[in-house]
């Protein structure tokens, strides 16, 4: 089983189920497909909550154009805003500009992200 750590605002999107991807940077081992996952706040914290469960369904590498004009994902290339847009309501934002602002906060110093994008199914709180 697999744990990531959400911030609290994404907690709300997770459990209604408008969010149900993740971005993350590289590292050593991300969840598999088909593997069990379990989704939290304030991971490692006295605040630590379990927000639900579910199964990794796809990961996809992913690169982000922190400069606000594209994205990529497994290979593909968006820059039309109407796709940009819907990804980022995929993934808790309100549109694009929101998610890039977020990028932009989070990640002041990195003009071009590349992790992995992390789709699941089957949530259960």
């Amino acid at each position: 089983m697999v744990a990531y750590s959400f911030k609290r605002q994404f907690r709300e999107p997770i459990l209604v189920g408008s969010k149900q991807q993740t971005i993350r940077a590289d590292r050593k081992r991300h969840a598999r497909p088909g593997e069990a996952l379990q989704l939290y706040t304030g991971m490692r914290t006295r605040q630590c909550e379990l927000i639900g469960r579910a199964v990794c369904s796809e990961v996809v590498p992913v690169r982000i154009g922190v400069e606000g004009r594209w994205l990529e994902v497994g290979g593909i290339r968006w820059n039309d805003f109407a796709l940009l847009d819907n990804f980022s309501r995929q993934d808790g934002f309100a549109d694009w500009p929101e998610l890039i602002g977020f990028w932009r906060t989070e990640h002041p110093d990195t003009p071009m992200f590349s992790g992995v994008l992390i789709r699941w199914s089957d949530f259960a709180p």
